[in-house]
């Protein structure tokens, strides 16, 4: 989903102008990723890295995400993809809007910039879709259906292996203790299980015609049909 949000940045940009920078939250691992987001056309990357960010809820990473945002300076545009894949809340998106005190829209599946600072979005809905304007700066999140992200060769993502990455940690950031990592998350997770499925198969044999209609009474029977 990142990979589509940062089409659209670089799409953007290459129209109208301006710096795309990639930030994340996440382990030191995360680091070649943000690395590939630079040689697909980032200017700049900046890993949010912290042992004190463990934990962390929806909330608590917006709020660090939302003090990255403050620290980088101005901007225009923030573009995220709708959902993560492990949980799929959609939550930080709205969330790191009100830590900015800017609009947001979620499922955007076509953005067109109008004079005076005002974005025209799409917003998707399940059968059709609601036109929005707002003015920017503004934070969107973006489905699948708005791009497609362009191809990268190999070749130019070895290259960017050894692009600088900013590391920043919460002593980086202008943020609350208590407000971070497991401390300052007001959901955590219990439990994580696989809800049990309980089917029932039953076998009906004889010729075509009578296994339909003891199909058909079955159905009935069990308020099918």
């Amino acid at each position: 989903m990142d990979k589509h949000a940062l089409e659209e940045a670089l799409r953007i940009k290459e129209r109208f102008g301006g710096i795309v920078t990639a930030i994340s939250m996440a382990p030191l691992t995360a680091t070649d990723s943000l690395r590939e987001a630079i040689a697909i056309g980032a200017d700049d990357a900046v890993l949010l890295s912290d042992r004190s960010f463990v934990g962390a809820d929806t909330l608590a990473t917006s709020y660090v995400l939302a003090a990255a945002i403050k620290k980088l300076g101005k901007f225009d545009l923030i573009f995220c993809g709708n959902q993560s894949l492990d949980s799929g809340t959609g939550q930080v998106v709205p969330e790191i809007a009100e830590f900015l005190g800017v609009p947001h829209v979620t499922y955007a599946r076509k953005i067109a910039l109008l004079d005076g600072g005002i974005a025209r979005v799409e917003r998707a809905l399940e059968h059709g879709y609601m036109l929005i304007e707002a003015r920017m700066p503004l934070v969107l999140s973006v489905v699948k259906e708005i791009n497609v992200p362009r191809h990268v060769s190999l070749m130019r993502i070895s290259g960017a292996m050894q692009a600088e990455v900013r590391v920043w940690t919460s002593g980086d950031l202008d943020v609350d203790g208590g407000r971070i990592g497991l401390l300052g998350s007001p959901t955590q997770v219990a439990d994580l299980f696989l809800p049990a499925i309980k089917r029932r198969g039953e076998m009906l044999s004889g010729a075509p015609d009578r296994v339909s209609k003891l199909l058909l009474q079955r159905l009935r029977e069990l308020a099918v049909i």
